[in-house]
């Protein structure tokens, strides 16, 4: 039993955990920022390779990413919230009507945002960058134009 007399208690086969065992569990920026670097990544390469599919599925569990980080972490809400609605939502645009150059121009654009972001936030130190090679543990052509 927890020595919370008074929070609601989950029940699990391990133990119970309290409502602020489990608010203190939830993911942080950096980590959640890990799936959203791996995503943003995966996007350009995909829309590269004409796989739009894919670059909208990347774009949409990328949002969804930075949904949750602005919910376990608040201050930064708005901001992530603005850069889904500006940058996130131009990109789409691009990959609903797959116009790579705009694409291209666009995402590489968005880095300069990234960036700005991580100093305004105290991070001067995270300098988000595109691998310069797509990841490997995806195909990323598009399922037609695989050998």
């Amino acid at each position: 039993m927890t020595d919370q007399p008074n929070q609601p208690v989950a029940r699990t086969r391990n133990g119970d955990i309290t409502l602020d065992q489990l608010g203190e569990i939830q993911p942080g920026l950096a980590r959640i920022m890990m799936e959203v670097s791996d995503r943003y990544w995966i996007l350009y390469y995909s829309a590269k390779a004409g796989n739009w599919k894919l670059a909208a599925h990347e774009s949409g569990e990328l949002k969804k990413a930075l949904n949750v980080g602005g919910v376990t972490r608040p201050r930064y809400m708005e901001d992530l919230a603005s850069f889904t609605k500006g940058v996130i939502a131009e990109l789409d645009r691009s990959i609903k009507s797959q116009d790579w150059k705009s694409f291209e121009t666009l995402f590489h654009k968005s880095i300069v945002t990234i960036n700005d972001y991580h100093s305004k936030w105290g991070h001067e130190e995270i300098v988000w960058q595109l691998p310069p090679e797509p990841p490997t543990h995806l195909s990323l052509e598009p399922r037609g134009n695989r050998s």
